[in-house]
């Protein structure tokens, strides 16, 4: 049997990568932007922070925010065509207006 290679952000070279003029410190107001229960947000990862990071293929979605957990978000997404949570922290999302 063979074993998997690669870790949990195997080729997102390209995705997870900020471009050279954005690079640098992360805003303290998208660190702490609150969120409220049936808000919609699109999953934008940051690379600077890799705790709390939502896995590859729900990178670019939209989902609603359930609730809250720890400093984290719930947010429903439909990956297929099946409903699934996702617990992601702030600075990875971003409000849909």
């Amino acid at each position: 049997m063979s074993k998997r290679l690669g870790g949990s952000r195997a080729g997102t070279r390209r995705m997870f990568r900020k471009e050279p003029r954005t690079r640098g410190k992360i805003s303290l107001t998208k660190f702490f932007m609150p969120y409220k229960v049936g808000d919609i947000a699109t999953l934008i990862a940051e690379p600077a922070i890799q705790w709390n990071l939502y896995h590859q293929r729900f990178h670019g979605k939209s989902g609603t925010v359930v609730g809250k957990r720890g400093d984290c978000y719930e947010i429903k997404v439909m990956d297929g065509g099946k409903e699934k949570m996702v617990i992601v922290h702030p600075v990875h999302l971003k409000k849909k207006v």
